[in-house]
């Protein structure tokens, strides 16, 4: 008579899944849903393989801490059977006993010449020798550590593989439970995944115990065996392809030098020129009409802060600078921010650029700049400008692509042409995405001006920079002081009463 086979409580898809062992598999689920999820099923085949079974399972997350965690095991153990503890010791021992003798040595015939300091010699070569002693003692107690290393790479070990057995089962029904929502997971036991479970640690763990066990590894092993003359060869084809650059597109950077500097001058006349009673009677007003009494009376005590500590005039030319710097990101990273947000396959060009602006150091941006537009207050700008663009981009293309589609469609409805969809529908309507983005660039300008002192872009940076290389921690406190204030005056400004 023909048994009836059980009916899988898991469907027919967890065959599918598992790739093999889904009788097994499918009862051990069931016991583990019926517990709510609290009971422990033990598996052989995943404590005995650890994070080899996890790898063919696919369980990455647990994966990668498993072997780590496991490698360290090996590496312990490794060093306890195979190395030599105290080889570093012993070498010092050497050189040290070797330093003592010829030291006795020549204490010896300055004795027998009748020299004053023989006795001083043969005193420090017996210290030597006594250090020599030393180190051998340490080598030796090293030595006695092996055991230690073996018995806690053993423990790792039990530990990783016992956890993997405990709860390698719980952690499949979950993937399982997970498969089940998203069937484009990876599942089954394919024969690449299979490969790459067994020949990881295969090839990873016997180097990492040569590496840390040897008494002296090779040098590819230590370190990556680079090609240097390479690197020089492509820094001179750089350094030619740079210069190059810059004598023929002389007259472009001369032009966008001459502009900024013109935008610079008119903002530092209406800043610095400008008699200080004017400009601060003017920023009070802007920031109690925009912001409320509340910030005026901050941005009282910050302006006041300023000039009573002699930092008026490089506050308002550091103002100037992120002035006109936030000016030229707003301009420009506006337009390219809705062109993003109406396009998006444009903005998927454009965000490896936007990651690259955020993610450079800002310190490589002076070299280019530096290169091409010389030193001074306009590449100052220029390198705060390529730092502080990406937020408003971002954040504008943002604002429009989340404006509802459905009050596009009733202006369009109504008749509304394009121009009257950019500036009375999307524009209002991503405005407080926008006013972030704008805000966010600010700060990220003014974060640029202690950098931009390094190639000549004075202001506040400058004492900061100066405070540096002297060690002034007041003045560097101080002047640091002052950038914050900039810094919380203008944000509270910009962000006003509210943008919503």
């Amino acid at each position: 008579m023909t048994e009836t086979p059980t009916p899988n409580p898991f469907g027919p898809g967890l065959a599918q899944f598992l790739g093999r062992g889904a009788a097994y598999y499918g009862a051990a689920f069931a016991r583990i849903d019926q517990s709510g999820g609290r009971a422990v099923v033990p598996n052989l085949w995943a404590g005995i393989l650890g994070p080899v079974w996890l790898a063919a399972r696919a369980l990455w997350g647990v994966f990668w801490f498993a072997f780590l965690a496991d490698m360290l095991a090996v590496v312990l153990i490794g060093i306890g059977l195979l190395g030599d503890l105290g080889s570093d010791a012993i070498a010092r021992a050497d050189r040290l006993a070797q330093q003592a003798a010829e030291r006795m040595v020549a204490a010896e015939a300055a004795i027998a010449s009748g020299d004053s300091l023989g006795e001083s010699m043969k005193t420090s070569a017996q210290a030597i020798a006594q250090a020599a002693d030393q180190a051998r003692a340490t080598a030796d107690a090293a030595r006695l550590r092996a055991p230690a290393f073996i018995a806690g790479g053993a423990a790792l070990g039990l530990a990783v593989h016992g956890l993997c057995a405990l709860f390698g089962t719980a952690l499949l029904a979950a993937r399982y439970r997970r498969w089940r929502a998203l069937p484009a997971l990876p599942h089954g036991l394919p024969p690449l995944r299979l490969a790459f479970a067994a020949l990881l640690p295969a090839v990873c763990l016997p180097l990492a115990v040569y590496r840390f066990a040897a008494p002296a590894p090779p040098d590819w092993l230590v370190s990556f065996p680079a090609a240097t003359d390479l690197r020089s060869d492509l820094s001179r084809a750089i350094d030619a392809g740079v210069s190059s650059l810059a004598d023929n597109l002389a007259w472009l950077f001369t032009g966008i030098t001459g502009a900024i500097n013109a935008v610079l001058n008119l903002m530092e006349i209406a800043l610095v020129a400008t008699p200080w009673p004017i400009v601060m009677i003017a920023v009070l007003a802007i920031s109690w009409q925009v912001a409320g009494p509340r910030v005026a009376n901050f941005a009282a005590a910050a302006l006041a802060y300023l000039a009573v500590l002699g930092f008026w005039e490089k506050s308002m030319a550091t103002v100037a600078l992120l002035g006109t710097a936030a000016a030229l990101c707003v301009a420009i990273g506006i337009p390219l921010g809705v062109w993003c947000g109406r396009k998006p396959r444009v903005y998927s060009a454009m965000r490896p650029v936007l990651d690259f602006m955020q993610t450079m150091p800002a310190f490589v941006y002076l070299i280019p700049v530096i290169a091409f537009f010389g030193i001074g207050k306009p590449p100052g700008i220029i390198a705060t400008l390529i730092f502080g663009m990406p937020p408003v981009i971002r954040l504008t293309a943002l604002g429009i692509a989340n404006v509802p589609e459905t009050v596009r469609e009733a202006a369009t409805a109504f008749g509304a042409s394009r121009r009257f969809l950019l500036f009375k529908v999307d524009l209002p309507l991503a405005m407080p995405s926008i006013m972030t983005g704008v805000n966010q660039t600010l700060l990220m300008c003014l974060s640029m001006v202690v950098i931009a002192s390094l190639i000549g872009a004075k202001g506040l940076g400058e004492d900061v920079l100066s405070a540096l290389q002297y060690a002034a921690v007041g003045q560097g406190i101080l002047a640091g002081m002052a950038i914050l204030l900039c810094a919380i005056v203008l944000d509270r400004i910009v962000q006003g009463r509210s943008w919503t």
